[in-house]
């Protein structure tokens, strides 16, 4: 009998990710029913929500429960299908998980797959710039931060999915300066070099709110991105200009642990004398307009105004690793995980 294999959760972590918090449990390879298809997985990607959704705690979406396998988007291959709109050899986009094969009804709400366009080359666009991370950056940007001409614009963790494509949107959108955080020279180059910030600020400086002052040329930011929360928010807030919008996107900081997090907020009162908003979003409250998002995102990637960059580890095995390396500042760009070619 052909098995596959798949990792679940098994003991809740209270800190650190590590392959000790799930089991690897090999399974009989599944055969689809009427209306399913049998997906084999290729690549796998990993964002720092999932970390939150390993605590017991009421979110947006339900916690993973314990023995059950860990959720991850990925790209897969049909290898089985007795679905009408998938085919045999179809590449499919999905919450396919951190398993080697699934089944799944692509009809369902609870396994929504898609088929990843054929004209966009690369199929792991769809998990990068194409995909959530993509999302993320654009909805945020447009619906929150709204840069306009003559903005200058703070993204921090410049050099992950979602912060070096929201620089380069904002400057699509007509940012004037784009200013980044990021915490290793080969990030503050990247973001530099590669996805165009006028300036990326090293946030272990000990005088970072000195450096972002600097960095906005004293006039202060009209719009923070912001995917870290604390210390580096707060001082972020102290800087910014009359009518800033400030958008919660993220907060790695925290680790995403289940325990609060030990450093507040002191610079909000900027909000109220400079008059400022800060807001958070939930990039799925806008799939409605994904399709049209992305057409844009795509005329943006013709005309070479975006650029990104794709971390890669290797092996299934390797997944709970994988995670963890988001929150030890290891990737550059997204992080993926290969598990295997298509066919």
């Amino acid at each position: 009998m052909r098995t596959t294999t798949q990792i679940v959760l098994s003991q809740r972590p209270t800190g650190r990710v590590d392959e000790g918090c799930f089991t690897a449990e090999q399974i009989p390879l599944p055969e689809p029913g009427d209306g399913e298809v049998l997906v084999g997985s290729c690549w796998l990607a990993f964002a720092p929500a999932q970390r939150s959704a390993l605590n017991d705690i009421p979110s947006y979406v339900p916690p993973v429960a314990l023995g059950e396998v860990m959720r991850g988007t990925g790209v897969g291959q049909v290898l089985a299908s007795r679905n009408s709109g998938f085919s045999e050899g179809d590449l499919v986009v999905g919450p396919i998980g951190w398993q080697e094969h699934c089944v799944m009804n692509p009809d369902t709400v609870s396994s929504p797959l898609e088929l990843v366009p054929t004209d966009i080359g690369d199929p792991k666009l769809v998990l990068t710039v194409l995909g959530v991370s993509g999302m993320t950056a654009y909805f945020g940007m447009k619906k929150f931060g709204r840069p306009t001409t003559g903005d200058t614009v703070l993204v921090t963790a410049a050099a992950g999915s979602v912060g070096s494509l929201a620089g380069q949107i904002a400057r699509a959108f007509g940012a004037e300066r784009i200013i980044g955080t990021a915490g290793s020279e080969e990030k503050l180059e990247w973001a530099r070099e590669i996805a165009g910030f006028d300036a990326c600020v090293d946030y272990h400086d000990s005088h970072v709110f000195r450096a972002l002052r600097a960095a906005a040329n004293g006039g202060g930011f009209d719009v923070i991105f912001d995917n870290v929360g604390g210390s580096l928010l707060d001082n972020a807030l102290g800087n910014i200009s009359n009518g800033a919008r400030v958008v919660l996107c993220g907060s790695i900081s925290t680790g995403y642990m289940p325990k609060r997090a030990e450093v507040g907020l002191h610079n909000y009162a900027y909000l109220t004398t400079r008059r400022g908003t800060m807001a958070g979003f939930i990039v799925t409250d806008f799939a409605d307009e994904f399709p049209a998002a992305i057409a844009e995102m795509r005329s943006w990637i013709a005309a070479g105004k975006l650029s990104w960059a794709e971390d890669m580890a290797e092996g299934l095995e390797n997944a709970p690793a994988t995670l963890q390396r988001l929150f030890d500042g290891k990737n550059l760009g997204k992080q993926l995980l290969h598990i295997a070619d298509p066919a």
